[in-house]
């Protein structure tokens, strides 16, 4: 499914749904930070996705980064709270979310690159080597605050 990422853009759709969703910095034992390539905006990003009935928050985090990436994680902290109204997403079948995702730094346990209908390229990134990828300014936000982080997680 295809989708538009719109941040104050006055001509946006109004957003007709909001749905939790969770994204991963993982880094590895060089400071890469596991991206994906993802399919529906043909942008870079963190894993994650929504939050599904009957799990914790932290579930999703886990299930999210094994479906995408092939990689088995452990949640260590929330790096920020991301709910900027003025950010929605527009799918190809008429939903417009708003934007509500939760960021967490997460340990790396095992596991090997994988790719899913989501992400046709799973790979570790250099923090340095990330300015060159195609990447949302809303991901970057995500990405700066977990490998910069604040005394607080950010909220907004």
């Amino acid at each position: 499914m295809a989708r538009v990422d719109y941040i104050d853009d006055p001509n946006a759709p109004k957003a007709n749904s909001v749905v939790p969703s969770v994204v991963a910095v993982v880094r590895d034992g060089d400071g890469r930070v596991l991206m994906i390539h993802k399919t529906d905006n043909d942008k870079w990003a963190l894993p994650g996705g929504g939050h599904e009935i009957g799990e914790s928050i932290a579930d999703a985090v886990v299930r999210e980064v094994k479906e995408e990436t092939g990689y088995d994680v452990e949640v260590v902290t929330i790096t920020g709270t991301y709910t900027n109204p003025r950010h929605v997403m527009a799918y190809d079948d008429g939903e417009v979310r708003q934007q509500f995702s939760i960021a967490f730094l997460a340990r790396l346990l095992g596991g090997e690159a994988q790719t899913s209908s989501e992400s046709d390229r799973v790979e570790w990134v250099s923090p340095d080597d990330l300015k060159a990828l195609t990447i949302h300014p809303s991901m970057r936000l995500r990405i700066e605050h977990a490998i910069n982080p604040g005394p607080q997680p950010y909220i907004g």
